[in-house]
C-alpha cells in the first residue's frame, strides 16, 4: 500500500502541473495528493508497529482491514477529482450518495482497526520506557484526532436552510472553498477542523519521532543518556501535544481562523509552550542535582 501510495504521489503532482482545473478554490489534485502522502505515512508506520504486537494472527486483519478500506477511499478520492466532482459530504446524486457512504464506512474501519491497535500496544514489549510512553500515547491521541473527523460530517446550518447537495464541511463559520493556506487548503478566514485533525491524528509519527530525536541528541547531551530523563520530557510533550490538540480544536469550533488568531489563543499558546519548557528544564534539573 505504501508503494502504491509512493507511485500515486507522482501521478498527483503531475496532474498538479498539467490539470490546471479547479475545485472548492483549490487544485483539482491537490485533495488526492495530500491523502496519497497521508495513507503513505500511515502505511509505513503500521508496518513499523504491527511486528511489534504479540498476537500476529490479529496484527494481520489491523493491517490488512486498514490498508483496504484506505484503498477504497483513495479509489473514491482519485476517481471524484479525475471527473472534477467533490468526494466528501457530496449527497447531490444517488450514486454521490452511495459513495459518500462507502467512504464513511471505510473510515470508520480504518478507525476502529487504529484504536485496537493502540490498546494492543500497551501490551506489546516496546523496550525503553521513553519509546513506549511515546509510541502508546502517540496512538491514543491519534484514535482521538481521527475521531475528529466526525464533526465535519453534519450538515451546516446554512446547507439546511438551502441545500446543494452537500452535507457536511471542513470550515466553521463560512462555506467551504473560501481562501487558504497554500496545498494544504486550511482556511485563512474561518475555522477549520481539518486542523486538529490533521495534528491529532500524526501523533503517531510526531511523538516517536520526537523520542528517536532524543536519542539522537544523547550521542552529545549526556544527561539524554538517562532513562529517566527521557521518560520525563516525552511525558510533558504528551501533555504539550494534547494541549495544542484542544487549542486548535476550540479554535476551528469558535470559527477562528489558524492564520489569524485570537489575542486568548495567542495567550493560551504561550502559556502552555511556557510551561512546557520550564517543565523540561525541571526534568533535567532535577537529574542533574542527582549526579
Amino acid at each position: 500500500m505504501s508503494v502504491a501510495m509512493a507511485v500515486l504521489v507522482v501521478m498527483c503532482l503531475i496532474g498538479l502541473l498539467v490539470d490546471h482545473r479547479t475545485l472548492t478554490g483549490a487544485p483539482i489534485w491537490a485533495k488526492p495528493l495530500k491523502f496519497s502522502i497521508s495513507v503513505l505515512v500511515y502505511g509505513l508506520t503500521l508496518a513499523w508497529l504491527l511486528p511489534l504486537l504479540r498476537r500476529r494472527h490479529l496484527a494481520w486483519w489491523i493491517g490488512t482491514a486498514a490498508m483496504v478500506a484506505l484503498a477504497i477511499e483513495m479509489v473514491v478520492i482519485v476517481g471524484a477529482a479525475s471527473v472534477g466532482v467533490t468526494s466528501h459530504f457530496n449527497v447531490s446524486t444517488p450514486l454521490a450518495s452511495v459513495l459518500w457512504s462507502v467512504m464513511a464506512f471505510s473510515i470508520v474501519v480504518v478507525w476502529l482497526a487504529t484504536l485496537i491497535l493502540a490498546f494492543l500496544l500497551f501490551r506489546a514489549d516496546l523496550g525503553d520506557r521513553a519509546r513506549s510512553l511515546a509510541v502508546r500515547s502517540g496512538g491514543l491521541i491519534a484514535v482521538l484526532g481521527m475521531g475528529l473527523a466526525f464533526l465535519m460530517t453534519g450538515p451546516t446550518a446554512d446547507q439546511l436552510d438551502s441545500f446543494q447537495g452537500v452535507a457536511g464541511a471542513h470550515t466553521v463559520g463560512l462555506s467551504d472553498g473560501g481562501p487558504g493556506l497554500p496545498m494544504l487548503g486550511w482556511s485563512t478566514v474561518a475555522g477549520d477542523l481539518r486542523i486538529p485533525h490533521f495534528v491529532g491524528m500524526h501523533a503517531l509519527q510526531m511523538l516517536p519521532l520526537a523520542v528517536l530525536l532524543l536519542e539522537l541528541l544523547a550521542r552529545w547531551v549526556p544527561v539524554l543518556r538517562v532513562g529517566r530523563v527521557r521518560v520525563g520530557i516525552i511525558g510533558v510533550l504528551v501533555v504539550l501535544y494534547l494541549g495544542v490538540l484542544a487549542l486548535l480544536t476550540g479554535q476551528a469550533l469558535a470559527g477562528q481562523s489558524i492564520a489569524r488568531p485570537g489575542v486568548l489563543m495567542l495567550f493560551l499558546a504561550m502559556g502552555l509552550f511556557a510551561g512546557a519548557t520550564v517543565a523540561i528544564g525541571g526534568v533535567i534539573w532535577s537529574a542533574r542535582s542527582r549526579g
